[in-house]
């Protein structure tokens, strides 16, 4: 667990990232840690599809990789099944913070609950609104005039942790949710490095996320960027 913000910010912070499907993300924080902009350490990543193209990303970059999507068999892996295999590898990996990079699965409360590290999820809307899937479109057909992305603490309910940041746009009224997609995720990959290196320098306490640093200088989260694009 972090429990010494010494410990972060005296020596790199150990990252396993968790994902799905491209890897966008996943290839935000490679470039940041391979060009020395964050003090991070990429141990591993953990695939849940076998087709997912973040594992090229990750296998391009010399980081190690745990592909669970099917087993044996060829019968797609069971979440308990899966939780048990990837237990054991965050363990073996030891790392400092979790990370969930569209990572498409919902995780079970003991294995928040026993993970080796606080675990952090990129979510595609401004929490508390929207939880789930298909945002983009939800958001349109609502009518809101301002959309974005947040990285919250995982726990067992889904998408209800405590929002620690938020990029947020403009929604343009020619939007559609594909296009509306495109834009948010240019915030994400802008909102992941700033928010973990806020994480790495101590600002945003994981283990006391309602009091940053311990210091009333601070605004409370969630800490907000605004995304012009």
């Amino acid at each position: 667990m972090l429990d010494s913000q010494t410990k972060v910010n005296n020596k790199s912070l150990r990252i396993a990232v968790l994902v799905s499907g491209s890897g966008s993300n996943l290839q935000v924080l490679i470039n940041a840690m391979q060009a020395g902009a964050l003090p991070i350490e990429i141990v591993g990543v953990i695939s849940n599809r076998e087709d997912a193209y973040a594992i090229t990303r990750a296998n391009d970059a010399s980081i190690p990789v745990a592909v669970l999507s099917h087993v044996a068999s060829g019968k797609r892996m069971g979440i308990k099944t899966f939780e048990t295999h990837a237990s054991a590898q965050l363990s073996a990996w030891q790392p400092d913070l979790i990370v969930l990079a569209g990572f498409m699965r919902v995780l079970s409360g003991a294995f928040i609950e026993n993970a080796p590290a606080p675990m952090i999820n990129l979510h595609p809307a401004l929490l508390p609104a929207y939880k789930g899937l298909d945002t983009h479109q939800r958001a349109i057909q609502t009518g809101e005039r301002n959309h974005g992305c947040s990285i919250h603490v995982v726990t067992a309910e889904l998408d209800a942790g405590a929002v620690l940041t938020q990029a947020l746009l403009e929604v343009n009224q020619k939007d559609t949710a594909d296009s509306l997609q495109a834009r948010v995720q240019q915030g994400e990959h802008q909102l992941l490095p700033w928010t973990i290196l806020l994480i790495a320098k101590g600002i945003i306490d994981l283990n006391n996320p309602h009091n940053n640093a311990e210091s009333s200088y601070l605004p409370a989260l969630p800490l907000k960027l605004w995304i012009n694009n």
